[in-house]
């Protein structure tokens, strides 16, 4: 990893660096790690394979296995097998689970509070300029 070379580039890393601590002082709250909260958080738009997890998190899917176990003991995920193919193991969130990831999204106030920060106008500014940022490479 190269050091950031421009003022830019350095605020940049200590805002990804100060998002991720509060993300991970957030899951701490409800007892969890930040990967297991966003585990969590993924499955909140609906049942996933244990592969789509792993893509999902850009992880391996020997750690989306433990991460599931994990969660699986606490009650806060189920396992089933898939209808169409049963070797596939389909990962849902539970209502325990829901409750935890509120809690985790209640705790996690960095984003609000740095937004809280703006005003209206320079908050779409910020969005537009965010999209621009994510959006396909035109080059």
């Amino acid at each position: 990893m190269t050091e950031p070379s421009t003022p830019l580039d350095q605020q940049l890393w200590d805002f990804v660096y100060g998002y991720d601590a509060a993300y991970d002082r957030a899951a701490q709250t409800a007892g969890l790690s930040a990967a297991q909260a966003c585990l969590l958080d993924r499955l909140t738009a609906g049942t996933s394979s244990m592969g789509e997890l792993a893509t999902a998190l850009l992880c391996d899917a020997s750690n989306v296995t433990q991460l599931v176990a994990r969660l699986e003991a606490r009650g806060l995920v189920t396992r089933e097998p898939d209808a169409a193919d049963r070797r596939v193991k389909r990962v849902s969130i539970t209502p325990a689970g829901r409750h935890e990831h509120r809690a985790v999204r209640q705790a996690f106030d960095l984003p609000a509070e740095m937004l809280d920060r703006l005003s209206a106008e320079e908050q779409q500014q910020l969005s537009r300029l965010l999209a621009k940022m994510r959006a396909p490479s035109t080059s």
